[in-house]
C-alpha cells in the first residue's frame, strides 16, 4: 500500500512508520480470548522495560483513551483520605493537573513558577516542610508548552524524604529521553501510545510502584472508569482489561515495540538529538528566536515567538507548510504568541532540513522578512 508520508512537528500524534501503521490490519478478534490477553501482558511487560523498571516492582496499567486520561487516573487514584496532592506547576500540562485536582476536589497546592523558569527546589523543599500532609508530589518532566525540562530526579528525591510518593508526567519523554524509574526516583509515570513510542492513538498507560497500587485499594474511589487499582486488579485477575480496549491499536503497540527495542535506547535517543540540533539550525539561521534557553530545554520541543512582522500570520506559514507535507503546531503559552517545533516520531535530521526549505519558501511567498524581524 503507499501511503503518504506525513512529516508531524506537533507533540503528538507522532509520525509513524508504515509498518505500525500496517500492523492494524489484522483478523479480527474478540479482546476476551487468551490469545489476546497474551499479547497484552508482553506490552505490559516491555512498558516496564522501557524505564527499566523490575517486573516484579513494577507494572503497567494500560487504559483506553488520550494521555490526559492517565493524569487523571494518577491524580484522582493516588491520594489518600485527608491528605494533599502538592502539583509543582511552570506550564500548561501541569496545570492541566490542578484543574483536575479541583474537578475532583482534591485537597492540592499549586506551586506555580513562571512557564520560563526553572523550578525553585528551595521553595518546593519549603513547601514539603510546611506541609506535612502532602502525600502526592506532581509534576510534567517536559512542559510540552514551552519545552523545558523539569527536575524529576530531584523532586522525587525530596519527595521520598518527606514520606510521599513521586508522579511524574512522563508523555512527552517516555521512549524518547531516557528514563530510569528507580534511579530518577519516581513511583509513577505515564505515557500514550501515539506519542514515544511512535504508535497509533486510542492507548495510554501508567507504570509505577505494584504495593502502592495495591494500597491504594483502600483510597477514597473517585472515579470507576479512571480508577488506577480497579483496572491494575482485573489485570492481575483476568489479563485483560476492564473494559473494552482499542484493538487495532495495541497491535500497532506490539509492532510498535518491537521497532522500539530493535532501534534501541540510546540510538534512538540519539536521532532524537539530531532532529532537535537540525530544528535549533533551522530556527537560527532565519534569525527566530526560542524562548526557553537551550540548556533549560528537554530536547524535545523547541517553542519559537511569532515574528514582529505586519505580514506573518501563523495561518498562512502553516497551510503552506501542510499542503506540502509538514505539520507546524500553535503554542500553548496564553501570555505569548509561540509555535512549536518537535523532535518527535519516525523522522530523521533530513526531514527537518527539508521542511526548513518549505518554511522559507512559506515566509517569502507572505512577503515576510528574512531574516525575521523582533
Amino acid at each position: 500500500m503507499d501511503i503518504k508520508r506525513n512529516i508531524l512537528l506537533n507533540p503528538g500524534p507522532a509520525t509513524t512508520t508504515d509498518s505500525v501503521k500496517m500492523a492494524q490490519v489484522v483478523p479480527d478478534i474478540c479482546p476476551r480470548e487468551k490469545e489476546f490477553a497474551g499479547m497484552m501482558k508482553g506490552i505490559r511487560e516491555d512498558l516496564v522495560k522501557i524505564v527499566h523498571g523490575d517486573l516484579e516492582k513494577y507494572t503497567a496499567v494500560l487504559f483506553c483513551g488520550s494521555g490526559t486520561l492517565c493524569l487523571d487516573v494518577c491524580v484522582n487514584s493516588l491520594l489518600p483520605e485527608g491528605k494533599r496532592i502538592l502539583i509543582v506547576n511552570n506550564g500548561s500540562y501541569s496545570t492541566r493537573a490542578v484543574e483536575i485536582a479541583q474537578y475532583y476536589g482534591l485537597p492540592h497546592i499549586d506551586l506555580r513558577f513562571a512557564y520560563d523558569e526553572m523550578i525553585d527546589l528551595e521553595r518546593v523543599r519549603a513547601t514539603l516542610d510546611e506541609n506535612p500532609d502532602i502525600a502526592v508530589v506532581y509534576t510534567t518532566h517536559n512542559e510540552t508548552g514551552s519545552g523545558i525540562l523539569n527536575p524529576v530526579r530531584e523532586l522525587g528525591r525530596m519527595a521520598h524524604e518527606h514520606g510521599a510518593i513521586m508522579i511524574a508526567d512522563t508523555t512527552s519523554t517516555y521512549a524518547m529521553r531516557p528514563i530510569d524509574i528507580e534511579k530518577d526516583n519516581i513511583d509513577f509515570c505515564m505515557a500514550s501510545a501515539q506519542k514515544g513510542i511512535m504508535a497509533m492513538t486510542g492507548l495510554s498507560y501508567v507504570i509505577g510502584d505494584r504495593s502502592i497500587i495495591e494500597k491504594s485499594a483502600t483510597y477514597p474511589k473517585r472515579s470507576y472508569y479512571c480508577n488506577l487499582f480497579l483496572q491494575y486488579d482485573y489485570f492481575e485477575k483476568t489479563g485483560e482489561m476492564h473494559f473494552t480496549p482499542p484493538v487495532q491499536t495495541i497491535y500497532s503497540v506490539k509492532q510498535a515495540l518491537a521497532e522500539y527495542f530493535l532501534e534501541g535506547e540510546e540510538a534512538k535517543w540519539a536521532r532524537h538529538t539530531e532532529v532537535m540540533q537540525a530544528i535549533h539550525d533551522g530556527a537560527q539561521a532565519l534569525g527566530l528566536k526560542e524562548i526557553i534557553p537551550l540548556e533549560n530545554q528537554a530536547g524535545l520541543v523547541a517553542c519559537i515567538l511569532y515574528p514582529v512582522d505586519e505580514n506573518w500570520s501563523f495561518e498562512k506559514v502553516h497551510d503552506y507548510c501542510y499542503e506540502r507535507g509538514f505539520t507546524i503546531y500553535p503554542g500553548k503559552i496564553s501570555s505569548t504568541n509561540t509555535f512549536r517545533l518537535c523532535a518527535l516520531g519516525a523522522i530523521t535530521a533530513e526531514d527537518i532540513r527539508e521542511f526548513w526549505k518549505v518554511f522559507e519558501e512559506a515566509l517569502r511567498a507572505n512577503d515576510i522578512a528574512i531574516p525575521v524581524k523582533y
